[in-house]
């Protein structure tokens, strides 16, 4: 891939994740709020500005690594909506809800823009594909395709990811102690779950086929 060809790879991917990302993390916020914490809201990160929420590694950095080095896989990150789980309104079903805010919201996303995606595809078909039209697929499909990557590995049931905390909650208490100790060890878990290629099976069997199936492919 040319360096010309992977700028507008980069460009056409990072513009879907940042958004992407951005509804991740106010959706958690929003839904703190709901259940009666202000911290978000205090810290300014209820704001869909993506500027609020990036992460100079994560959401840029990362992601243009993978870009660059011909990854057929983009994922990155924003910083995480600050939550104070102890305000929250009963703690079990707030942490749950909040939790799966982020997901759900990426779900939504997912489904909307694979919509999008089939109606520019049916117009493209009908009125013939131009320049503009193309750009404009290409934002949806990858648009479709982040949202899902981060809907999947967001549920993993490993600190500090979504999913650990949503499985925390549904634990008894005896087995939730024991399982909230290996947070500290997370990030080496998911890099080892990485490096074995387990996280790349997830991609394949799911992302890739719920990713097709969205967009009509």
């Amino acid at each position: 891939m040319s360096i010309a060809n992977s700028i507008q790879q980069f460009i056409l991917m990072i513009v879907p994740l940042l958004f992407a990302v951005t509804l991740h993390e106010v959706a958690h916020g929003y839904a703190a709020l709901r259940f009666g914490d202000h911290t978000a809201k205090m810290a300014g990160r209820l704001s869909l500005n993506p500027i609020r929420h990036l992460d100079p590694f994560g959401s840029v950095l990362i992601p243009a690594l993978l870009v660059f080095s011909g990854s057929p896989v983009l994922f990155g990150y924003a910083k995480p909506v600050p939550v104070n789980f102890y305000n929250l309104r009963n703690p079990e079903l707030g942490t749950f809800v909040v939790s799966v805010a982020g997901v759900a919201v990426n779900l939504a996303c997912a489904v909307i823009g694979g919509i999008a995606f089939q109606i520019v595809a049916l117009l493209g078909q009908t009125a013939g594909m131009g320049p503009v039209m193309l750009i404009i697929a290409q934002l949806l499909y990858a648009f479709v395709f982040i949202n899902i990557i981060l809907a999947v590995f967001n549920m993993i049931p490993i600190p500090p990811l979504d999913g650990s905390k949503v499985l925390s909650v549904l634990l008894p208490p005896s087995a939730r102690d024991a399982y909230e100790r290996i947070g500290s060890f997370g990030i080496i878990i998911l890099l080892v779950l990485l490096m074995s290629g387990t996280l790349g099976v997830l991609i394949r069997n799911i992302v890739f086929p719920a990713t097709r199936f969205l967009t009509g492919g």
